[in-house]
């Protein structure tokens, strides 16, 4: 038996070879944890950005190393937090389908994983403003309607214009994204919020037809009312001459929104993504 189980952890601690180093298997290196600690400073961060990420991390800390493949390197790492309920977890921009990668807390609602970053009040407020924007038909919520909430606020009392700067605090920490004056949910929140969502608003959910996601912004059939992401469509209908709605046939009105092309992303070249990420747009 003792020789079995020694056999067994032999198996287990082979070296893996398969991205040419001697690395084993779910054993985090220098590099593994350098790229999860500058991933825990932003958040969220787009594919291309990601990827930037991990090649710095091997220049630093193993520059003879090859570049393991982005998703063996990011499921290294998640096999080793999954005892911590922990995972990178990859998802897309609702506006445009750029792949992001966010850390994501699976042991509690995002709402309270928020606390050690704002007060009582303040979450009651990002509550009420994600209420909203899942209650609209939009997926957005107007700075309006969410000030005119304060009143309503759990805790201490605030203002207006304290409530102003809370909301743009959500902003840089990247859980709401704000376009000429209204609010909606950022990659990160939704991202980390789905199951949450979910289960707190079944009544008000909505879905994607094509990809099963949670969905805030996308196109609606106005015969049927299925939903749609706006990726989603593009992908849909990229080669239809007249599109159909997939759930009742009926014609779909909308404007069909170009495909996210990966290659024409990096033959822009990083000076493209620079002055993209200065916009204020989901990512």
């Amino acid at each position: 038996m003792e020789e079995g189980r020694a056999e067994r952890r032999r198996r287990t601690e082979a070296p893996s070879h398969s991205q040419g180093g001697t690395r084993r298997a779910g054993v985090m290196t220098d590099v593994h944890r350098r790229f999860l600690q500058l991933l825990m400073t932003h958040g969220v961060l787009e594919e291309w950005d990601v990827r930037r990420l991990q090649k710095h991390c091997y220049r630093v800390h193993d520059r003879t190393a090859a570049v393991e493949e982005l998703e063996d390197f990011i499921n290294n790492i998640n096999s080793v937090l999954e005892s911590l309920y922990i995972e990178i977890k990859k998802g897309a921009t609702e506006d445009d389908g750029r792949p992001v990668y966010a850390l994501v807390n699976l042991a509690t609602t995002s709402v309270s994983k928020m606390a050690s970053d704002f007060a009582e009040n303040e979450l009651d407020l990002f509550r009420k403003a994600l209420e909203l924007i899942i209650d609209s038909d939009t997926g957005f919520a107007s700075s309006t309607n969410v000030l005119n909430l304060v009143d309503q606020l759990k805790g201490k009392k605030m203002r207006k214009k304290e409530a102003e700067q809370v909301l743009q605090k959500f902003v840089q920490n990247k859980w709401l994204i704000e376009k000429e004056g209204e609010f909606t949910l950022h990659s990160r929140a939704i991202l980390e919020m789905e199951q949450y969502i979910r289960e707190t608003y079944p009544d008000a959910v909505k879905i994607c037809n094509i990809c099963h996601s949670l969905l805030i912004q996308g196109q609606s059939c106005e015969t049927c009312g299925i939903k749609m992401h706006l990726p989603c469509v593009a992908k849909y209908f990229q080669s239809s001459s007249e599109p159909r709605c997939p759930h009742c046939n009926d014609y779909w009105p909308h404007e069909i929104p170009e495909v996210f092309d990966p290659e024409k992303e990096r033959e822009a070249g990083p000076s493209k993504v620079s002055k993209r990420s200065l916009r204020s747009r989901q990512h």
